[in-house]
């Protein structure tokens, strides 16, 4: 069995830019943090080695994703989750929607491991994974290609001079709401206050995004098919309340409605 070498140096959480680079059409990786955590035992290089390579895709640059394509048979839906961790959210979800196509995209070689000894147990033939960054990715989607986003507890970068890493940001949403069809959701959560206030404000300045709360619970309580993965359950014994964002992708512009009427 051959060791698992990382490719290049990339990071633990995907962060996108904030500032001009976001912007930046250019192949450029911005990544942050680590590439791997603890030495990898002999199970983790295992699925490495035999998994990964049957699940894994890669970017061409400048060459467009139909993500529908990277399955032997085409879902009926694509979901996507950025930074799926240790993936316990993205692999109970692809085992309930055996139907769905799951894009995951995380460059953490320990947790991407995790994920791939749920995808062998559980038989998850629909689960690709990129282990790049995921300004490529969005890109390289076609407009209303995915069905449903996620970026759930994602590094708060609490530190003012550090909000230019932070995943979710105003960028990173119009992208999103690009990729995403009309209909469609995009579910962010996390349980640091300060970066909820900021995905709300990013969230409310893009005008293809929704915001559906209508009460306070419907921002303090999961929604009726949440995952709850070990982070979670960490941020809530340790006393900090998770905040969950879900927005609708909007049919058409406001400002197109307003000019119709």
């Amino acid at each position: 069995m051959g060791a698992y070498r990382p490719r290049g140096r990339t990071a633990s959480r995907l962060q996108l830019s904030a500032g001009p680079a976001a912007a930046d059409p250019a192949d450029r990786r911005l990544l942050y943090g680590r590439r791997q955590g603890p030495r990898l035992r002999a199970e983790a290089k295992r699925l490495l080695d035999e998994v990964l390579p049957r699940v894994e895709f890669s970017l061409e640059p400048g060459a467009p994703v139909d993500p529908r394509r990277l399955f032997p048979t085409p879902p009926q839906e694509i979901w996507l989750e950025v930074g799926f961790g240790g993936g316990e959210h993205l692999a109970a979800q692809a085992e309930r929607h055996r139907d769905v196509g799951f894009l995951g995209v995380e460059p953490f070689v320990n947790g991407v491991a995790k994920l791939l000894r749920a995808v062998e147990r559980e038989h998850l033939s629909n689960v690709r994974v990129l282990m790049d960054d995921a300004r490529l990715l969005l890109r390289a989607l076609g407009d209303g290609s995915v069905d449903r986003a996620f970026i759930l507890f994602p590094d708060p970068w609490p530190k003012l001079r550090h909000h230019k890493r932070r995943l979710v940001n105003r960028n990173s949403l119009a992208e999103l709401a690009r990729v995403v069809r009309p209909g469609g959701l995009v579910r962010l959560a996390t349980d640091h206050a300060d970066y909820a206030r900021w995905m709300l404000a990013a969230a409310l300045a893009e005008p293809d995004l929704a915001w559906a709360a209508e009460r306070a619970r419907d921002w303090r309580e999961p929604p009726a098919d949440w995952v709850a993965t070990r982070y979670e359950a960490k941020a809530r014994a340790a006393g900090r309340r998770p905040v969950f964002l879900e927005l609708a992708r909007r049919a058409l512009r406001r400002s197109a409605a307003v000019d119709s009427t």
